[in-house]
């Protein structure tokens, strides 16, 4: 469960995040949206550990990790430029986190090649940044952040970038991934249908306050 607890943010005297109070479930997939500017990607942030709140409290399962370290959280996080690391290869991508946790080198390469084919990506594993697709970027990047294997997985525009076509076969990877991996998930989207076919919660936040529109 994803809690966030009466969460303000104050940035040169400007309020951006303005007592976010809101609470979702474990498993779920949500759909955050709002107006561009309003705040969405600073609140995936606080709840990553990249910034911390002017007040406020982020609790994951109960646990207060306001003041943990991003890597201490659990979290996988995909920001809208899925900063991809330009001079690591796709294995080396999705090696990153867990070489960081000291994984056992089988137990990595186990992991990275089980990611691989699950995201199609197997023929790629050689291969930079710079040789990819704008999709095959997309599902290395996803790949990464399910590979230190998080509770909970913050996604940032992950379909903006892509074309028409591919929108839909992308969304239903990540419908895929979110229930094999039992995640918790908080997609960020400007897309109506992008948020219809994907989220079991649809939250807005406007005025610095998150409102919930609807559950399925």
């Amino acid at each position: 469960m994803i809690q966030l607890d009466h969460i303000r943010w104050f940035v040169a005297g400007r309020t951006i995040l303005d007592d976010v109070d809101v609470s979702i479930p474990a498993n779920t997939y949500a759909m955050l949206m709002g107006a561009t500017g309003c705040g969405k990607t600073s609140l995936l942030e606080i709840l990553c550990g990249l910034r911390r709140p002017t007040s406020g409290r982020v609790l994951l399962d109960g646990r207060d990790v306001t003041d943990l370290e991003p890597r201490e959280r659990g979290i996988g996080y995909v920001p809208q430029d899925l900063a991809l690391f330009p001079g690591l290869s796709v294995c080396e991508q999705i090696a990153f986190a867990p070489k960081l946790r000291g994984m056992p080198p089988a137990e990595i390469e186990s992991r990275v090649n089980r990611l691989a084919e699950q995201f199609g990506i197997a023929p790629l594993l050689n291969r930079l940044p710079d040789a990819l697709s704008g999709g095959e970027k997309q599902r290395v990047a996803l790949a990464r952040a399910i590979a230190a294997q998080p509770k909970l997985l913050l996604l940032d525009e992950p379909l903006s970038a892509l074309d028409e076509g591919m929108r839909a076969e992308a969304a239903s990877l990540l419908q895929k991934v979110q229930q094999e991996h039992a995640l918790t998930v908080l997609h960020v989207t400007h897309s109506r249908s992008e948020a219809v076919a994907l989220g079991q919660v649809h939250l807005r936040l406007a005025a610095g306050r998150i409102e919930v529109e609807g559950m399925a």
